[in-house]
């Protein structure tokens, strides 16, 4: 018994002694999570005070995405491009103008109870935690909400290890926490949606939809919205270009989870799944799509600065002249830098977001594209490169000598990249040389696509300028709209704009700015002249004796209408001996003609560089009342939330009084109809009212057409890179046959789109009182007593 009772004490001393330890331990446990809780929220604390890690400060949290690309529209609507620093082509778009399937297919998909958290999801990220962390299962789902992620995208920078990125999520929640104080729910998903990165250059949805379906974030359709959700999960390894299964499975999976969330019903669900993956991608990128020479003329008279000649080179005066006028008299030229935002920074083209509206139309830029194509691709290059295999100097004409030839390679080798690279670096003119005649691996342009090829960077320089340029604008006559801007054939291989930079000799198409001036002087249409070769004697003495190719009815009596209507050197001559060159210089100023023109009598066939936009802005004035209109390419701006900033009308000026505007345009209409722009109606078949004027410089370096209509004029040059380069043939390289079937396809592409609003019976405005060819006086000129030609026989 006394046995029994020693084993009964030593059984009580060791379960008391349990319960002790037992109590140490729970009190142990109880202290921990104290400690860890106070751990914890010292953490948080110190993270959102910024003693560790970064949290934003509260203004770049209440703007957190700062930089947007600036859109170009046309005036139909369609976005035509962007402006943004290296990739980040991110377009701002408001939550108002997003699919409600884009929103519901994020929600069901990345955070489904969204609505109801404030911005971190405990539940989902217990799930997280025990699933993934501490079982391993890949279906696990995620923890983080559309909140963390947005805080990630704006705020967290890349890091390779998990314990870095481990690091970095309590620092995102705590951003996540302060972003669901600053905005609503509507305004983090915006956010959210903007702020992604879509691959292919297509930084948030906005890009998104454009590039991968042409579409705006409004107009997506659930198949679509529900394959850009998807590709949210990871960008990289659902692209939709590279991995077509793969991302249509994701989409699919992504319809799942909105059928799931009750956003969709299940025939909805199982009918969208078997559609196709279908894209209609297209790379957004500054060079491509449609107008870029347009974009980027708009883009650099934006960003323009104010001139200052230092930074022009010597040989520059004229363009430092231009610049200087084009800073004071056009407000969209240096826009970005004449005008202050709110802050009293300048306007950034880059990142400030604007939304430049422009006068282009899409459907005419792309007609103008494809006459452009199917002229200079289909016959004037084939034709060249014909005549190029006879030659042994090509692409140069047989009468440049050798070495004109070698100092225009050379020239050409000085202002290439690789020349300049090649000197900053050090190189020595005999080093660069040598490079610049070893063959390597390249890719040339064609016009059946880039050809791969081996040759020398000088054999490049020669290939490349075997190919005959162009330049087209066509603008509406009354408002000054520019409605299509071609600047040559292939911007990515040849970015020198021939409408606006280029200047080249506009032969005869300055006949009609002669022929203006001596209606004013009191000269009709119907005055008759000896058709005869005229000589011409200068202020210095000097005899000129202009010559008249192909000339028809030699020594007969013409009338100057028919002058102009065949192109006569020797009627235009004639006119040109009875008139002041300075008055003509003087009267070509007031037609918007720049740059040096020498006041000389050969002027009159057409000596002077003039670019394709100058001539298009001076034919205004005959469709228009004798009135001039400049040329017009953005009608206002707007800032990323829709407030105009800034609004553009053109200018204009009166260069012709009403009754010598009649008979020019009387004169040009004739040259439509049974004169040298006839090809307009036989073989392009566009009856509509018209005039124009052919042109072709000396050696047919340059051919030109500039037509016109009541409610649009169009002009376009055609020639090559030099003088030299050129057709031999008259046939190949006059006016007619370069030019001028580029806008007989664009009139035709035209008048066949009713959409557009042009018709082929509006005809020219013209006062019931005009006389167009009144009875002669007693000097030989025309008086106003008589009408011996009918009005209507003069304009049709």
């Amino acid at each position: 018994m006394k046995k029994i009772k020693e084993l009964y004490k030593k059984i009580s001393k060791k379960i008391n002694l349990s319960s002790k330890k037992r109590k140490v331990i729970i009190y142990a446990l109880w202290a921990s999570f104290g400690l860890f809780i106070i751990f914890t929220v010292g953490i948080f604390f110190a993270i959102a005070n910024g003693a560790i890690g970064y949290v934003p400060p509260v203004e770049q949290l209440e703007n957190p995405i700062d930089k947007y690309a600036s859109q170009v529209i046309s005036s139909d609507g369609k976005m035509l491009g962007s402006y943004s620093y290296s990739k980040d082509n991110r377009i701002y778009v408001g939550y108002e103008n997003l699919s409600p399937d884009l929103v519901k297919a994020l929600i069901a998909t990345e955070d489904i109870r969204f609505t109801k958290h404030s911005g971190i999801d405990t539940k989902g990220l217990v799930r997280a935690v025990v699933k993934r962390g501490i079982l391993q299962q890949k279906s696990g789902g995620g923890g983080s909400t559309i909140t963390q992620q947005l805080a990630k995208q704006l705020f967290s920078p890349s890091v390779e290890s998990l314990t870095e990125r481990l690091l970095q999520k309590p620092i995102e929640w705590v951003i996540a926490v302060r972003l669901e104080r600053f905005y609503t729910k509507e305004e983090i998903i915006n956010l959210y949606l903007n702020k992604f990165d879509f691959l292919h250059n297509a930084v948030g949805i906005q890009s998104a939809a454009r590039v991968y379906f042409d579409a705006t974030p409004g107009t997506l359709k659930l198949e679509e919205a529900a394959m850009l959700i998807g590709m949210c999960k990871n960008p990289s390894y659902y692209n939709p270009v590279r991995h077509t299964d793969r991302t249509r499975d994701r989409r699919n999976t992504v319809l799942s989870q909105m059928q799931k969330a009750g956003y969709i019903s299940k025939a909805v669900c199982d009918s969208v799944s078997q559609l196709p993956l279908e894209l209609n991608f297209t790379r957004m990128d500054h060079t491509d799509g449609l107008a870029p020479y347009f974009r980027e003329y708009v883009r650099l008279m934006m960003i323009a600065p104010k001139p200052v000649r230092s930074n022009y080179a010597t040989w520059q005066s004229q363009k430092f002249s231009d610049d200087s006028t084009a800073w004071e008299t056009n407000p969209l030229y240096g826009w970005c830098n004449k005008n202050k935002k709110p802050t009293g920074e300048p306007y950034n083209l880059y990142t400030d977001g604007l939304k430049i509206y422009t006068t282009l139309d899409a459907r005419m830029q792309q007609y103008a594209e494809e006459a452009v194509i199917e002229h200079m691709g289909e016959t004037v290059q084939p034709n060249f490169f014909k005549e190029l295999a006879t030659k042994k100097k090509a692409p140069f004409s047989s009468r440049v000598s050798d070495d004109e030839i070698k100092d225009i390679l050379n020239r050409a080798m000085r202002n290439s990249d690789r020349y300049r690279t090649m000197k900053q670096n050090g190189n020595s003119d005999v080093e660069i040389e040598k490079v610049f005649q070893k063959p390597v691996e390249m890719s040339v342009f064609s016009w059946k696509g880039e050809l791969d090829t081996i040759m020398s960077p000088m054999d490049s320089i020669r290939y490349y300028k075997s190919f005959m340029r162009t330049g087209f604008m066509a603008m509406d006559p009354r408002t000054g709209h520019v409605k299509a801007y071609v600047g040559g054939i292939d911007f990515n291989s040849f970015k020198y704009d021939m409408v606006t930079t280029g200047r080249r000799q506009i032969g005869s198409t300055m006949k009609p700015f002669l022929y203006s001036l001596a209606m004013i002087e009191g000269f009709s249409p119907c005055d008759k002249v000896k058709h005869v070769q005229q000589q011409l004697v200068d202020e210095n003495g000097k005899t000129w004796t202009p010559s008249n190719a192909g000339a028809k009815r030699v020594g007969e009596e013409v009338t100057i209408q028919w002058g102009l209507q065949q192109s006569s050197n020797w009627v235009t001559a004639y006119l040109m001996k009875h008139l002041s060159p300075y008055t003509l210089e003087r009267l070509l100023r007031s037609y918007g003609l720049r740059g040096p023109i020498d006041p000389v009598v050969s002027m009159c066939l057409g000596t002077p560089d003039i670019s394709v936009s100058e001539m298009v802005s001076a034919y205004t004035v005959f469709s228009n009342k004798g009135i001039r209109i400049e040329p017009l390419v953005v009608t206002h701006i707007e800032d990323p939330y829709g407030n105009t900033i800034a609004t553009f009308t053109p200018s204009v000026n009166e260069v012709l009084t009403e009754s010598a505007t009649y008979k020019t345009l009387g004169m040009l209409r004739a040259v439509m109809d049974g004169g040298t722009g006839g090809r307009v109606r036989f073989r392009y078949g566009v009856r509509a009212p018209m005039g124009g004027k052919t042109g072709t410089s000396q050696n047919h370096s340059d051919g030109w057409f500039i037509g016109f209509t009541p409610s649009l004029t169009a002009g376009c040059w055609v020639g090559g890179e030099d003088r030299s380069i050129r057709f031999d043939r008259m046939s190949d390289g006059q006016g007619a046959a370069m030019a001028l079937p580029i806008f007989g396809l664009f009139m035709q592409k035209v008048y066949a789109n009713k959409a557009l609003g042009y018709s082929d019976k509006e005809n020219f405005e013209i006062s019931a009182n005009f006389v167009p060819c009144p009875s002669s006086n007693e000097e030989g000129h025309m008086t106003e007593e008589a009408d011996p030609m009918d009005l209507d026989d003069f304009f049709n």
